[in-house]
């Protein structure tokens, strides 16, 4: 799977990118990730990207012709940049629809949906996904309307520039990257998985424990240790629902059915 990334700051992706799991999978060709750096395609003697938005007020904003020519450079001529508009727009009308050929836009926008494991899991179907790194007061609107297929938040606060965000971006696709994490399993049964055996659905994953039995006064519970994996199971479910509803009441595992 390959990410491009269009940002101010490269440098910032060096070691988040290159550790770990993430690292390994870059090493092992299962992901790779290269960097456009926006300034690379500013105007003028100084590079500039951005401009006072019309009407007034504090802030600047990304030109739409910094991420036009960026976008054209990445995708190899203004015939792709067509395509891409067109893609953009069929996705934005249908976004049920399958993956095609042309690279999926994701902008990073406090503005945006917020991402959930269910949309990590579908940005994974796509081979090559671009992320657009948002800083100041963001990006001129027809840019957006023109080449992003869709927009994600992380949540409901702002952060100084997306470069943090397309990491944790990148981190929570690349775990359903087949390969990229050694047991898929762990993956599958996981918090907020909707499948995953011994959790309630979507939800929080049940307490775990390991060696030593018993630390600093507290012991295992007695059902981890009888061996009777049915008990285990039933034990977990409900620890799974119990903790769910007290931290995560808003998750739509424990609503009730219309």
């Amino acid at each position: 799977m390959r990410f491009s990334i269009l940002t101010l700051f490269p440098e910032y992706f060096q070691s988040a990118l290159s550790s770990s799991i993430l690292g390994r999978a870059h090493t092992s060709g299962l992901l790779t990730t290269d960097f456009v750096n926006l300034r690379d395609f500013g105007e003028g003697k100084y590079r500039a990207v951005d401009d006072k938005p019309y009407g007034g007020g504090a802030g600047m904003l990304l030109m739409p012709t910094v991420l036009e020519r960026a976008l054209s450079h990445l995708l190899s001529g203004p015939e792709r940049l067509d395509q891409l508009e067109a893609d953009v727009a069929a996705f934005k009308s249908d976004p049920s629809r399958e993956a095609g050929t042309i690279p999926h836009v994701v902008y990073l926008s406090p503005q945006g949906r917020r991402l959930d494991a269910a949309a990590a899991r579908r940005l994974s179907r796509y081979q090559y996904l671009i992320l657009l790194c948002g800083h100041y007061e963001g990006v001129d609107e027809r840019a957006v309307d023109s080449f992003v297929h869709e927009e994600v938040s992380l949540g409901d606060y702002i952060l100084t520039g997306g470069e943090p965000a397309a990491v944790v971006l990148v981190d929570a696709i690349a775990r359903f990257v087949p390969g990229v994490v050694g047991e898929m399993s762990s993956v599958q049964s996981d918090t907020f998985e909707a499948d995953a055996p011994d959790m309630v659905s979507g939800g929080l994953k049940f307490p775990m424990y390991t060696r030593p039995a018993e630390w600093r006064g507290r012991a295992v519970p007695d059902v981890l240790l009888s061996g009777n994996h049915a008990e285990i199971a039933k034990w977990r479910k409900g620890q799974s629902e119990a903790r769910t509803a007290v931290r995560r009441p808003d998750l739509s595992a424990i609503k009730p059915k219309a």
